[in-house]
């Protein structure tokens, strides 16, 4: 298979996997083959440069996903793992070999080096971080290459090429944990009312939209419909924009690619995000028109309201926990959290803590299903 065939298929996957989780683990396994390596791991998180938090991580080998590593990793040897403030300091986007971020004495006193890393084969593997949305981060870890070979440029290439769709990938799933639309179909994302989406088709018509896209492109205040295609306010977005649905939707057999954009309104309104997804067509279609992508819009600003006191009496809750569960369902970002208390991050993230053991979870996507599922938003 041509190195063109092997992207092809990790991006279908990868686009597949941003409706369905359960299509992880076999891009996963995919991106290995491609690049050559044992396993990747992806993990998101947040906080200042010198304190990265791990909310969300999947470690897999060819596929498999090790939640005895994985965990291991997380508990025991993330607090005191050396490398960690050093990747965050590092320039968005740079990829570094990993045992190139602790010092000469570490390699050789590093439990974390010398024991975890050891046994999930990522001694001699790659990092990098990047930035995805609202303060978050997207930490990539590619463990060894198989076999004797090192990392050629070829290697490298490819990973970098790869970049963007991961990102993209990490943005969308953000922005449907936040509408509480995870792991659902195109067609039953119409019935969200808390995220924008649109179908369109091969050519870019607008096939479908659900209501809260139909009340964004009727304001006109960044997005509207001319015609069955959608356009914007702002002669240099729609510029974007075209590009954007021109690599989603290509006329030739080039793959298509997914992307994301902001899309500018007036002064007092916040940019809304727009995420354009391609779906697959089926193959032979007959020329029938199809859903060939899906547009998300997100609005910033535009959050449901959430009773900490009905939270808390749900949940068994002190008032502070309350808010802050209250608050991420909302869709604010700890960051946001801390500065509305006048507490710090690492407060906040104390109370998520607690919050995760009395309930026996372990990430915010989980927390805002609890939450959003006890304040009736279905």
């Amino acid at each position: 298979m041509s190195d063109q065939d092997a992207f092809g298929r990790i991006l279908e996957s990868l686009y597949e996997a941003m409706l369905d989780d359960r299509r992880w683990p076999a891009t996963s396994a995919l991106i290995d083959e491609a690049c050559g390596i044992v396993g990747n791991s992806v993990a998101v998180g947040e906080g200042p440069k010198d304190d990265i938090r791990i909310f969300c991580a999947g470690l897999y080998y060819r596929g498999q996903r090790r939640l005895d590593l994985e965990r291991e990793y997380l508990e025991d040897f993330h607090p005191i793992d050396e490398r960690i403030p050093r990747l965050r300091q590092l320039p968005e986007g740079r990829l570094v070999r990993i045992r190139d971020l602790y010092t000469a004495e570490e390699l050789k006193t590093s439990s974390t080096y010398n024991e975890a890393l050891v046994r999930g084969t990522y001694q001699n593997g790659l990092n990098l971080r990047l930035d995805v949305t609202d303060g978050s981060y997207l930490i990539w870890n590619l463990g060894d290459r198989v076999g004797s070979g090192g990392w050629g440029s070829s290697e490298i290439s490819k990973v970098m090429r790869l970049l963007p769709h991961i990102r993209q990938f990490v943005r969308v799933r953000q922005a449907l944990v936040r509408a509480e639309a995870l792991d659902t179909t195109v067609t039953a994302l119409l019935d969200n009312p808390r995220i924008g989406v649109l179908h369109l088709d091969r050519r870019g018509r607008i096939m479908a939209a659900n209501d809260c896209a139909l009340s964004i492109l009727r304001q006109g205040e960044g997005l509207s419909d001319r015609d069955g295609l959608l356009r914007t306010l702002a002669p240099d977005d729609h510029l974007r924009l075209e590009r954007l649905l021109a690599a989603a939707l290509p006329t030739s057999d080039a793959v298509p690619v997914g992307g994301s954009m902001m899309v500018h309104r007036p002064s007092v309104l916040l940019p809304l995000v727009v995420h354009v997804k391609p779906v697959r067509l089926p193959q032979p279609d007959y020329g029938a028109r199809q859903v060939a992508a899906l547009v998300l819009i997100v609005e910033p600003g535009r959050r449901h309201r959430v009773d900490p006191g009905l939270v808390g009496a749900a949940l068994g809750l002190t008032p502070r926990e309350s808010q802050v569960a209250a608050w991420l369902a909302e869709g604010k970002s700890v960051e946001e959290m801390a500065r509305a208390t006048g507490h710090t991050n690492g407060a906040i993230y104390w109370h998520l803590k607690q919050i995760y053991q009395k309930h026996h979870i372990s990430r915010q996507a989980d927390l805002v299903r609890l939450v959003l599922s006890i304040a009736g938003f279905k």
